[in-house]
């Protein structure tokens, strides 16, 4: 039997502000909703809007453009909340040091008892990666490096690695996180993200331009879902994988878009085969945490099997 679809939400990251209550209200209000699940994005800083134009810089935010660190954010809401999951889309990995990332993400699982799902990515952004001593050409690669170490961090008491790019001479983590290993989900539509997906992921957490008009075009995927759905699904049986272990999360945005239209879309997903659905609010014109949850409430009405 077919297992019904879990319903999230994006943490309006460039709207929410800097006041803890609103961030605390956000999240227990959607928790008290009955959303499964939370994502946030992640940015550590922004580039100047006026050293770097769209054809230096392709993705849409800038240094104007606020962002809390979805790590201490989830620390801090984990012990405000109960059931939600909280999850990344996406964290950038290779602009950052493994071990670091793996203790960070083992903490968090630990504080919130295991509601962590790391979604991560190569990102877009090279000024980022610059501010952080990172190599931005050799991002993909790194990032593959990674999760072997990420995932060997989480399970072993001592690790003995030795990579490419990180090295860790017989030493672990202490403590371990509740997941063993978290889950690890990949975040972007191009080639070499299906292929990772369906190789080594957990889940996938796709962007499809022309059912977000809000998203940049070269940040997301004009295919139709089904069409690269099956793709992703052809490459896991091809890496001796069943597909359907595989979670796949798709966004819906109030932004531009009426009820009829979320319909359609959660409609779209559930036929290529979500397994998720998140609900973006962002860029809605909500000016509050009280309009975000009432926003929220008429999209999952629309969405609802």
């Amino acid at each position: 039997m077919k297992k019904p679809i879990r319903l999230g939400v994006v943490f309006p990251q460039t709207e929410i502000g800097n006041d803890p209550g609103a961030i605390k209200a956000f999240a227990q209000g959607c928790e008290a909703l009955g959303f499964d699940h939370l994502l946030t994005y992640d940015h550590v800083v922004g580039a100047s809007a006026a050293a770097y134009d769209k054809a230096q810089l392709k993705g849409p935010y800038r240094e104007m453009h606020p962002f809390h660190e979805p790590f201490v954010l989830f620390g801090y809401l984990a012990g405000l909340t109960s059931r939600i999951e909280f999850g990344t889309s996406v964290m950038v990995a290779p602009q950052r040091q493994t071990a670091l990332l793996a203790k960070q993400a083992a903490e968090v699982d630990l504080l919130c008892g295991g509601r962590l799902r790391l979604g991560l990515g190569t990102g877009w952004n090279h000024v980022e990666y610059s501010a952080l001593g990172e190599d931005f050409s050799s991002r993909g690669a790194r990032l593959d490096e990674q999760v072997r170490l990420l995932r060997a961090l989480w399970t072993d008491t001592i690790v003995d690695f030795k990579g490419r790019f990180d090295s860790v001479p017989a030493a672990g983590l202490n403590p371990l996180p509740v997941q063993r290993p978290i889950p690890i989900w990949f975040g972007g539509t191009h080639e070499r993200v299906l292929r990772r997906v369906a190789e080594t992921g957990d889940g996938w957490m796709p962007l499809f331009k022309h059912l977000e008009p809000g998203m940049s075009r070269r940040l997301s995927s004009e295919e139709e879902p089904g069409v690269l759905i099956d793709k992703m699904r052809r490459y896991a049986l091809q890496a001796g994988r069943d597909p359907d272990a595989i979670g796949i999360d798709c966004r819906i945005s109030a932004y531009g878009q009426t009820p009829d239209d979320w319909q359609r879309t959660a409609a779209t997903f559930r036929t290529a085969g979500a397994t998720h659905l998140s609900l973006v609010t962002m860029n809605a014109g909500f000016a509050t945490v009280d309009d975000h949850l009432k926003g929220l409430e008429e999209m999952r009405a629309a969405v609802r099997e």
